[in-house]
């Protein structure tokens, strides 16, 4: 746990010279121009470190959690809006992994993994974002066919999506158990997005709405049984949550290490600022909480990659670690002064990309809740 093999060292070290030869020195353009990152997709395609999770017989690396988180992490330090793009595929084919037949895997993990692709994970709706279990986008059987209507917002990587895995209610009665998940490709009639959404901040990782209006989907793109959706998306989230605490503990070293090499370079009344303890302070709470992050998130991976349930060390790693990127972002700007509220200067970015963390794969409040369910189990 605490000593990375050779293995992992290298991986961590193709992440690290990734984000510093293609990440950061792209990332303001991307967030200033809000396109979505086709070239330093395919560049991280090539070089192995996008569509980790699809295992090593469909054509994948058959990466663990861990060495998502791994990635992740390094990633994030250049740019979470980046980062969150590229490895979006993880998330979308989550369902595919955990409930998908061998015949559904074999048809669609080609799309990405070949083709260079790109696939979005539909749950949130405008009226359920953190109660899952009160989506309304209904998917009727018809013989051979289900018929899907209903919309999906703040679906990221929505606007560039070839296909999405999708949750709709397949009997609205049954509460929870009346929910399934779908693989629904984009060119099919009646599926559509919105444009990109304006938003604070992760302007590279574009989000939409998208919508379905009489769409026929096949019986045979359902994955698992219906009525077995959200439990399909539970065990999603136990492994999503590690790697979006990883990046958000990028976020956080990132917000530190600017932030000590600013405060010892700037100067005030003869001396670095890093001397005062009013700033010095605030550079040891930013290091206690990567420092801490870091252990928590790992532990979450380590947890579900050895198959030991994870559902309470993932939500503790996202609570922390998202509120540790943003904490660390909001002291940073506040250590650059008048600078760190100009986008001349990095933290102004982070300050605005961190902010997420705290919202999407359930807000700190849920996670929360999570914590507190589990402690009574």
């Amino acid at each position: 746990m605490y000593e990375l093999s050779d293995d992992l060292k290298m991986l961590r070290e193709l992440a690290r010279d990734f984000t510093t030869q293609e990440i950061l020195p792209k990332a303001e353009h991307y967030d200033v121009s809000g396109e979505w990152p086709w070239e330093i997709f395919h560049k991280a395609r090539e070089v192995g470190l996008v569509n980790l999770n699809i295992p090593e017989q469909y054509g994948g690396l058959g990466a663990s959690v861990f060495e998502e988180c791994l990635i992740a992490e390094e990633m994030a330090y250049g740019c979470s809006g980046i980062q969150t793009a590229l490895m979006l595929n993880q998330l979308a084919m989550l369902p595919l992994l955990i409930a998908g037949s061998d015949a559904q895997k074999r048809q669609y993990f080609p799309w990405l993994v070949e083709e260079g692709k790109v696939a979005a994970y539909c749950m949130t709706e405008p009226d359920a974002g953190s109660d899952v279990a009160g989506i309304k986008t209904s998917a009727v059987r018809q013989g051979d066919t289900y018929i899907l209507n209903g919309s999906k917002t703040w679906i990221t990587d929505g606007p560039v999506a070839s296909f999405f895995t999708v949750f709709a209610k397949t009997d609205p009665t049954a509460g929870h158990k009346g929910m399934s998940c779908f693989v629904v490709e984009r060119d099919w009639p009646g599926v559509s997005t919105g444009k990109p959404l304006e938003k604070m901040g992760q302007h590279a990782a574009q989000a939409c709405q998208v919508f379905f209006e009489n769409v026929e989907v096949p019986a045979q793109n359902r994955l698992g049984a219906e009525g077995g959706g959200f439990l399909i998306g539970m065990g999603v989230f136990d492994k999503s949550r590690p790697p979006v605490a990883a990046a958000a503990l990028g976020v956080a070293r990132r917000a530190l290490d600017e932030s000590v090499r600013y405060a010892g370079e700037r100067t005030a009344f003869g001396q670095p600022i890093s001397r005062f303890q009013g700033v010095g302070f605030m550079l040891s709470d930013m290091a206690i909480r990567v420092e801490a992050g870091r252990h928590l998130a790992y532990k979450s991976a380590w947890d579900v990659d050895n198959g030991q349930r994870n559902t309470m060390s993932a939500a503790i790693a996202k609570s922390f670690c998202a509120d540790a990127a943003m904490q660390n972002a909001t002291d940073a700007v506040q250590v650059f002064g008048g600078n760190g509220y100009s986008r001349e200067y990095p933290v102004e970015k982070l300050m605005r990309d961190a902010k997420i963390y705290q919202i999407y794969e359930g807000t700190t409040q849920i996670q929360k809740q999570i914590i507190l369910r589990e402690l009574y189990r």
